[in-house]
């Protein structure tokens, strides 16, 4: 174990006052628009990771298992090209516990001697225990951890020598336009020409499958969606009452996306001491929770190269319902 812990480094640029302060900023600005809404990163305290761990285990949440199939099928053919390339080092973008990143680890270890993970997550916690699991499970292997925000540290991550970004699970369909092709050039200018993009996306498909996999039948995705409302009154002292909103899940055919939204089911006020006045909510006011955009090849092609990234490869699952690309910092 000390042999393990002497390859692992964290660096932290996010705290518990950071995280509080980004939740205040968040539901100041979120309650006080029209329409209200907040960020689905507050979805994932310990209950809300739960969970989400047990959403995708529900035969309607199709995209952990189609990534995984890709990854599984793909990962001796990324190695390949990213031995090509030279890479050695691999930084992951909102890694978790980077279990399925195993299957990345375990092809580029072999195909190109990789020397280097660096996981970034807004969780320290979390970023600790899978460094060391990772350290654990590949001897040869330095861990360069990094506990940091998406919006402010991505020119923390330390890039150095040729690198392959993983960004995976569909993530950046939480990001409207702008903000993703901002996330999608702050990489482009952190990466040297050469360095590879692998991007897992949701694809465009039959509404009703969409809608089926963000409101099962058994209530957990709603359980998940009222999470945010638990993290905000143990965090913040607020008196939200999650039993009085709905779950809603809609498909919205002109801007390609889910939308989950949490809807009043009467007429309230609630309670949120950094908003200073109460919250008021008439009956059937709906606040947004989460988008979750889906793509099309095309589409995706052009966000990368608008931002300087030339696709290299497009893979997908045998239903071809996710993809993962391979792109090439130009």
């Amino acid at each position: 174990m000390r042999a393990a812990a002497s390859r692992v480094r964290v660096d932290v640029f996010v705290d518990a006052g950071d995280t509080q302060r980004m939740l205040e900023h968040d539901v100041r600005s979120g309650l006080a628009d029209t329409p209200k809404h907040l960020p689905p990163k507050w979805f994932y305290d310990a209950r809300g990771s739960a969970l989400f761990d047990e959403i995708t285990r529900l035969a309607e949440y199709y995209p952990t298992r189609c990534e995984r199939e890709i990854l599984v099928r793909e990962a001796p053919s990324i190695a390949r090209a990213s031995a090509e390339g030279g890479v050695r080092t691999l930084v992951e973008l909102g890694s978790g516990t980077s279990e399925k990143t195993r299957i990345l680890l375990d092809a580029l270890s072999a195909a190109c001697g990789l020397r280097r993970f660096v996981p970034f997550d807004v969780s320290e916690e979390t970023l600790r225990a899978a460094s060391h699991d990772v350290a654990d499970a590949f001897p040869s292997l330095r861990v360069h951890a990094v506990a940091g925000d998406f919006e402010r540290h991505l020119d923390r991550l330390p890039i150095a020598g040729r690198t392959l970004v993983a960004f995976l699970g569909g993530t950046i369909g939480n990001l409207v336009p702008a903000p993703r092709a901002d996330l999608l050039q702050s990489l482009a200018k952190i990466l040297s020409p050469g360095d590879l993009l692998l991007l897992g996306t949701d694809l465009v498909k039959d509404p009703d499958r969409l809608v089926a996999a963000y409101d099962d039948p058994t209530g957990v995705t709603a359980a998940f969606n009222r999470n945010v409302l638990h993290v905000v009154n143990r965090a913040l002292g607020s008196d939200f009452a999650p039993d009085r909103f709905a779950h809603r899940a809609l498909w919205d055919a002109e801007e390609e996306w889910m939308e989950m939204s949490l809807v009043a089911t009467e007429e309230m006020d609630v309670h949120v001491p950094v908003m200073g006045d109460p919250v008021h909510f008439a009956a059937g006011e709906s606040m947004r929770t989460e988008i979750s955009a889906k793509f099309r090849r095309s589409g995706i092609e052009d966000e990368l190269a608008a931002s300087g990234f030339a696709m290299v490869s497009w893979m997908t699952d045998s239903r071809e319902d996710f993809a993962v690309s391979l792109a090439r910092r130009a």
